[in-house]
């Protein structure tokens, strides 16, 4: 009977850490948004988007990383202290995916208008920031 609670306690916390930044999809943002804008303000538009992705995943990350720490002490040390973890994702994981559905929009703009601009996408980016970081170790 205690391994069964044990079991759904635990289970519980888990699925209330914050998500991994990779997992998180994109949502939805109609390339209408950007009709009106030309290839300069899409590109303009894109940098600005692309680095508040980057910034919005660093904290996810060390959020998650956070959560995942005290998860560990607390199954280890005092149980019942997993109570008070925070847990969840909070604004900055809605902000991070309505980010990426925003750089979608553009990207779907910036084809269609022809304009020849060549950034990678938030996904592409972070991939490539990862692997500079694991050639380095």
């Amino acid at each position: 009977m205690t391994k069964i609670i044990l079991t759904l306690i635990i289970s519980l916390f888990l699925f209330s850490c914050a998500s991994n930044p990779n997992k998180i999809d994109a949502a939805y943002v109609s390339p209408l948004k950007y009709k009106d804008y030309d290839c300069d303000q899409i590109a303009l538009e894109m940098d600005y988007i692309g680095q508040r992705i980057n910034t919005l995943y660093h904290r996810l990350k060390k959020e998650r990383k956070k959560d995942n720490a005290q998860m560990g002490v607390g199954l280890v040390l005092f149980w019942p202290a997993l109570f008070f973890l925070e847990g969840g994702d909070g604004p900055e994981a809605a902000e991070y995916a309505q980010m990426k559905g925003e750089f979608n929009a553009l990207r779907t703009n910036s084809v269609q208008k022809k304009c020849n601009i060549n950034k990678l996408s938030p996904d592409e980016m972070l991939k490539e920031l990862d692997d500079k970081k694991k050639s380095k170790k």
